[in-house]
């Protein structure tokens, strides 16, 4: 970047320096910029140092910024390593370039004003020195790189040097023969103006402001003025002595700058810094309700893996035409990648915000040419309409954010719109997540246990270890609301692994109390764990440890775990059932219940879902055919050389029903709920369990 910027200020004319200083110069200051741009936060006086440093090396002043600002803008982001299409680096680049800017702009002001005031002295000091003084005067005046001017009291131009003349497309007679107030662009700032009118009548002495001046083919030309009133002996207005330096070309480069870092390059969308002041001034100026519609597109990064970047980005502006005109008025802004959000100020209710995002999600679905390809997009959109009052910005992009989560969750083109309560049960979720996995390390797992009683004596043949959360804040977690979080974050393994070791040290104490029984006990199984490499050696640890034999185990799994297809699932199984340990299919029925698998599983026990159990309370013709059913069940399984467990056992008739059909053993409420450990002691003292007609008697 360096020789860049040396080349760019290679007009010799302009500086006071060798080339050879220059260049030095220049490397050092790219150094210093590199380092500042790269910083998270920008370094604004380190940057405006830079600028000054550059105003004193040159001697004009409107080539040496203009030329440095562009070679800046273009070339600064790729020295520093930076990505161009970064919205921060963007940022932080137009941040440094505003700086450079105003640090030249005021070196060059304090120089200015130095200079104005040597010659405001020699205007001063004409009057009463002799004339070797003019000549001194005229010397600066002429030789001067800025605009100088000196007009009376009536706006007559007295005076003027060829750099002013230059600049507004005159010669210097020309330029003599106007008046002041021929030049002034009346669409200028009423405030500069009103400075202007303060110096002219004496009520201030000098201004500095931006001031446009009319060029003589019309167009405008802005400058960094100083006007300075001198007065005579007696203190009163005489004249008005004015330096002007062109900025037209750093004021449009600043306000190219401006747009650059409030607008998206690739499509020309508002960007992520305007539509988080828009929706902010929505939020904390509005009165009534605002709409968000946070659009996310499916299948955009295939596109851009497969046909490459140049044709994901001319997809993504022919996407950002599409959403603009589906949004009419309402603003739309592309946040960042594929995603892109629609604002809804003064909404009427959430109905116009969906109709807004079906517009979109309608416009985007017909099939875009691209490229000479056609591209078939979906998008996912998440709604959130909310009253003003009691919201702020970052709660409305939290809660659109989330909703997006659940439209993507739920499929490609989904649209969803933001539920507090199913936000509150995600927020709990995600609670129950971040505190799991200590959860095992503070003790706060237990475990109850299922009794599993014989259908034909009602004597407790086992029981099925049930793992509980107690919280220490909310009490008893469910399963159901803890399992499937331990699984997706996979403490479900360390978890599993406490549960066995704890139930198969619980069982051995119960034989060791009644050698006579064989109890078994009954251990769940999760997919995540069947998927580890070191279950087999784990349960072969456990029960050498405990001292249990293995055929006193049994592990239960559901159908999905053991009837997919070949692999590290069923070689774990076998090799489990060559240890000995029982291997049991918990909820059948419930799943797709491959039938084609099932006699080639190393499988020893079948457990009945409760909804097989529960018609059989009602010897109507519906509990005739779930009994049907049942029955082709249980004999299948028995075909196969299986135990059968009926779950979910509630009452008399349905463990006469199981006793008929010849299912095995039972367990549910009947014979008793789940219990700790202590209670399955007391339990196992009442053998056996009073069952059918034997309990009602």
């Amino acid at each position: 970047m360096a020789a860049a910027w040396s080349a760019a200020l290679a007009d010799r004319r302009d500086y006071a320096l060798s080339h050879e200083e220059l260049s030095q110069l220049l490397l050092r200051l790219t150094d210093r910029l590199v380092e500042i741009v790269s910083a998270d936060t920008v370094a604004v006086d380190r940057a405006s140092v830079v600028g000054a440093e550059v105003a004193e090396a040159s001697v004009v002043s409107a080539r040496a910024l203009g030329r440095t600002l562009d070679v800046l803008v273009r070339d600064l982001l790729d020295a520093a390593g930076l990505c161009g299409d970064d919205v921060d680096a963007r940022a932080r680049l137009a941040m440094v370039c505003g700086a450079v800017a105003t640090g030249y702009v005021q070196a060059v002001r304090s120089r200015m004003f130095a200079q104005q005031e040597a010659i405001r002295s020699a205007e001063v000091d004409v009057r009463s020195q002799l004339r070797t003084s003019e000549a001194s005067f005229r010397a600066v005046f002429d030789n001067a790189a800025v605009g100088i001017g000196v007009s009376d009291m009536g706006g007559r131009i007295v005076d003027v040097n060829r750099a002013f003349a230059d600049m507004l497309g005159y010669t210097v007679e020309e330029f003599r023969r106007h008046l002041v107030t021929e030049f002034v662009n009346q669409r200028a700032d009423p405030t500069a103006q009103r400075l202007y009118a303060d110096l002219a009548h004496g009520r201030r002495d000098h201004v500095r402001l931006e001031w446009p001046y009319t060029h003589r083919d019309g167009s405008t030309v802005w400058t960094n003025l100083t006007i300075s009133l001198i007065r005579d002996a007696d203190g009163r207005p005489q004249q008005l002595l004015a330096m002007a330096e062109d900025v037209s070309e750093q004021r449009t480069l600043r306000k190219r700058l401006e747009h650059q870092a409030r607008h998206d390059a690739l499509t020309g969308l508002p960007n992520r810094v305007v539509f988080m002041d828009r929706l902010r001034s929505a939020v904390e100026l509005g009165e009534g309700r605002v709409g968000v519609c946070y659009l996310d597109l499916d299948g955009f990064k295939p596109v851009n893996d497969s046909l490459g970047h140049d044709v994901g980005d001319e997809l993504l502006g022919a996407v950002a035409r599409r959403l603009e005109q589906a949004a009419d008025e309402h603003l739309v802004a592309r946040l960042g990648g594929d995603e892109f959000a629609m604002l809804v100020e003064d909404t009427s209710g959430v109905d116009r915000v969906l109709a807004l995002a079906t517009a979109a999600q309608r416009a985007l679905a017909e099939p875009f040419a691209v490229a000479g390809h056609r591209v078939v997009l979906n998008a996912s959109v998440g709604v959130v309409e909310r009253p003003v009052v009691g919201t702020t910005p970052a709660d409305v992009m939290k809660a659109a954010d989330v909703t997006l989560y659940w439209a993507k969750d739920a499929g490609s083109g989904h649209c969803e719109v933001y539920d507090e309560e199913r936000s509150r049960r995600d927020s709990n979720r995600l609670a129950l997540a971040s505190r799991l996995p200590g959860a095992l390390a503070r003790d706060e797992f237990v475990i109850d246990y299922a009794p599993i009683v014989s259908t034909d004596d009602g004597v407790i043949r086992g029981a099925e270890a049930l793992v509980r959360w107690q919280h220490p804040h909310i009490g008893r977690v469910p399963p159901d609301q803890f399992i499937r979080i331990a699984e997706d974050t996979g403490a479900i393994v360390a978890l599993g692994r406490a549960v066995l070791e704890r139930a198969c040290s619980k069982l051995q104490q119960w034989r060791r109390a009644a050698p006579e029984r064989e109890l078994f006990i009954s251990v769940n199984v999760s997919v995540r764990q069947l998927h580890e490499h070191d279950l087999v050696d784990e349960v072969a640890a456990v029960l050498r440890n405990t001292g249990l034999p293995a055929s006193s185990l049994q592990l239960e799994l559901t159908e999905s775990a053991v009837m997919g297809p070949p692999g590290r699932p069923l070689e774990a199984l076998q090799a489990l059932d060559d240890m000995g340990v029982r291997i049991a299919v918990d909820d059948f029925g419930t799943g797709y219940s491959n039938l084609v698998y099932l006699h080639t599983l190393p499988l020893d026990t079948l457990k009945l879902d409760a909804a097989f159990v529960r018609p059989l309370s009602r010897l109507t013709s519906g509990g005739e055919k779930a009994r049907a059913v049942t029955a082709a069940l249980v004999r299948l399984a028995h075909d196969l050389d299986l135990d059968v467990v009926a779950e979910g056992v509630r009452d008399d008739t349905q463990v006469e029903q199981l006793r008929l059909l010849g299912c095995d053993l039972a367990q549910g409420s009947y014979f008793s709920p789940a219990v700790n450990a202590a209670g399955v002691g007391r339990l196992l003292g009442r053998q056996p369990l009073p069952v059918g007609s034997t309990r009602r008697g």
